[in-house]
């Protein structure tokens, strides 16, 4: 197996350490894995590209990893509050669409690798959530905004965005008149 490949399986385990520490560890340490787990996206990108690497499997394999982790966090949350849950639902809806988008595309042989808006849109997500994950600059106010609302706003435009951009510039991938 390719290095960028166990590099992205190990964001895939810690999710479950993420969602542990959610319960029994300060927020810190949550936050802690889950940055750690965000860098491994980044880390596992740059292996692929650097030492050719790239593969199949990883380019379903590295969304799916994004998918898990960014749900995960969005759910725990919404759960406490921090988050809300017609904004997660947007988020996870997209996220869906897309990988039900992606397995029609595999069933016709093409692999729909992330573009630039999807990159992009993962970074704010990233960013965002860990800002949520931080209750003392989350909590931040300006005008009755905090950052961690300010920062769950940007997720969900960036989130509709990339989806809309996605889904338009392969449109030929359900190709309905002809179905």
């Amino acid at each position: 197996m390719k290095t960028a490949n166990i590099i992205t399986l190990a964001r895939i385990a810690l999710v479950p350490v993420f969602f542990v520490l959610w319960y029994v560890a300060p927020w810190y340490a949550t936050l802690a894995v889950f940055i750690i787990a965000g860098i491994t996206d980044k880390i596992d990108g740059y292996i692929a590209r650097k030492y050719n690497q790239i593969t199949t499997f990883g380019k379903f394999l590295d969304p799916l990893a994004d998918k898990l982790l960014v749900c995960s966090a969005l759910v725990l949350l919404t759960s406490e509050g921090r988050a809300a849950a017609w904004a997660v639902t947007v988020i996870i809806s997209r996220e869906l669409i897309i990988t039900a988008f992606r397995t029609v595309a595999m069933s016709q042989g093409r692999v729909l690798a992330a573009d630039w808006s999807g990159k992009i849109k993962t970074v704010i997500q990233i960013v965002a959530i860990c800002i949520m994950l931080c209750p003392p600059v989350a909590d931040i106010a300006f005008g009755g905004v905090t950052f961690g609302e300010i920062g769950l706003w940007l997720t969900v435009a960036a989130t509709v965005y990339s989806g809309a951009d996605y889904l338009i510039r392969n449109a030929d991938v359900l190709d309905l008149k002809n179905k």
